[in-house]
């Protein structure tokens, strides 16, 4: 049996296996039904082994894509493979298995050839409400898992083919948008069918022994290339403290330190030191720390590392069991994604600058800044949940401005564009633009946040406002100018209201809420 294969054969491979992921993912994007996936594309998508170990995948959202095979690994120990059968599909989005926060939904279907599972196909999607205290499920507030929505183990959807109905009905009875998230999660079965088809018909031409050789060899192949690129930085240990500003529930100083040591082929990311759990929804699981260690060494080392298990190889992440970035039981989690991932991220690139030169960029706007408003539309009599997160400044890079207006890090997804937001929802975009001057001063500039004021015209709403960077500065490096803060406002009848970064607002018709996202650090002195 061969087990080397050449680069062309390696090449054909990652490109065969990569093409079925991105495949799978814009099936999703294109049937779902709200417009947070199909326009926002806040969703993803892979090809597991057996096991949950990572093959291929689309390339989509950076926190989705890290803590998924965790979380696959995770769900197929819990349930058990011998457990499954032909048309299973199964569901969860249980944060302390290895999930991000509840709204994010993972479906996963394993894909039998002679009665034996060779291959997993997964999406997970952001899902606009899946019920709890606020509409949008992103209460900052929430101080237990409860208050969140509803809490799914891993359970079969589909079993034997067969959809389970009384499951499904007792899902959706706890939800707001009940047809828009029965659309969601079929469409997330229909795209991973389609990933089946695909990986049987590759199954056809290389059967299931080439197949299996394949998955192996690209994941050797990631190992080898990521070892190769580590050994290029500088070997040495710099550690570095960055704080949260909010707990969800009141404004304290939250620190999350990063001790990061690269030794020839190998990196250690040591996060045991940061704060224990809090109060508040910003804790997050340990699957999404593991997401943002990947993800940074890949920035750093090499970004055109292949993106599947091999990767993770030489990266040891170490956590402390009940802390700010591993979250236990019944901690809330709602805004650990939304805003801690990004703050670890700032936290592990402190440390990496630490003892390199001209490699790391300056701090970027720090937050996804999510904004959700929901309530019940007076002109339909039916609920409605607006989501989306807000782009701001990239820290600028020693040869290079940081872009504005972007999203950074760890998520990757669109805009709503201001139409739909009006088709779709009681709300009015009276703005959306760049924060010109935002960003930080420098020989390179960091990019400019940006600002968008939205006001409801009909009925009440319940508005989650939800950033960073409020109190605190995006870091500029070697000389450069922090970039300016992000600003939230509520705009009523009688006047406007600062706010702080993380908060719960009711709307009346003709009342507004604003948001400008922070800028981006400067890199070196001004000339």
């Amino acid at each position: 049996m061969r087990t080397d294969f050449n680069a062309v054969e390696i090449e054909i491979a990652r490109n065969r296996l990569a093409s079925i992921a991105e495949e799978v993912g814009m099936a999703l994007i294109r049937t779902s039904y709200s417009p947070n996936i199909k326009d926002r594309r806040d969703c993803s998508a892979g090809i597991y082994g057996p096991d949950g170990e990572l093959i291929s995948q689309a390339e989509h959202i950076p926190l989705h894509l890290g803590l998924m095979p965790t979380l696959i690994a995770n769900v197929i120990t819990e349930y058990g493979a011998e457990n499954l059968r032909p048309g299973d599909v199964l569901m969860t989005n249980n944060p302390y298995l290895g999930g991000s926060h509840l709204p994010d939904m993972c479906v996963i279907t394993p894909i039998f050839v002679d009665g034996v599972i060779i291959a997993l196909v997964a999406t997970m999607a952001h899902h606009v409400d899946v019920g709890g205290i606020t509409p949008g499920s992103m209460a900052t507030h929430a101080t237990e898992i409860y208050q969140e929505g509803v809490r799914v183990p891993p359970v079969r959807l589909f079993a034997a083919g067969e959809l389970q109905r009384e499951l499904l009905s007792l899902l959706l009875m706890n939800i707001r948008t009940a047809d828009k998230t029965r659309g969601d999660l079929m469409t997330q079965v229909a795209a991973n069918r389609l990933g089946e088809r695909r990986i049987l018909e590759l199954v056809e031409e290389w059967g299931v022994a080439g197949f299996a050789r394949s998955a192996r060899a690209l994941i050797t192949y990631a190992e080898r290339r990521t070892r190769a690129a580590i050994s290029e930085l500088p070997d040495g240990t710099g550690s570095f403290t960055d704080h949260l500003e909010h707990n969800g529930v009141d404004e304290e100083q939250i620190p999350i330190t990063a001790t990061v040591t690269v030794t020839g082929g190998e990196i250690t990311i040591d996060l045991s030191a940061s704060s224990g759990q809090v109060r508040g929804a910003v804790n997050c699981s340990y699957a999404v720390t593991r997401a943002c260690a990947a993800y940074v060494v890949k920035m750093l080392a090499d970004p055109t590392l292949p993106s599947n298990a091999g990767l993770m190889a030489p990266i040891s992440v170490v956590t402390r069991p009940g802390s700010l970035v591993h979250a236990e039981f019944p901690a809330p989690v709602a805004h650990g994604n939304i805003q801690t991932a990004q703050r670890i991220v700032d936290a592990i690139l402190g440390a990496f600058e630490a003892f390199t030169e001209g490699l790391v960029p300056a701090a970027s706007s720090g937050s996804m800044s999510m904004v959700t408003v929901g309530g019940i539309d007076p002109r339909t009599g039916r609920y409605y949940s607006y989501v989306e997160t807000y782009g701001g400044g990239q820290g600028a890079y020693p040869d290079a401005d940081g872009a504005s207006a972007v999203h950074t890090h760890m998520t990757n997804t669109r805009n709503t564009p201001c139409e739909v937001i009006e088709r779709e929802y009681p709300l009015r975009v009276e703005a959306y633009e760049i924060a010109r001057g935002t960003g930080g001063a420098g020989r390179s500039r960091g990019g400019d946040g940006l600002y968008r004021r939205l006001r409801l015209t009909h009925g009440e709403a319940i508005v989650v406002p939800g950033t960073s960077r409020v109190t605190t500065f995006p870091w500029g490096l070697d000389g450069g100018a922090d970039g300016t803060p992000a600003l939230v406002e509520v705009h009523r009848t009688a006047g406007s209201e600062q706010l702080p970064s993380l908060s719960r607002v009711d709307l009346e018709a003709g009342e507004g809420i604003s948001i400008r996202t922070a800028g981006g650090g400067g890199y070196g002195k001004a000339e």
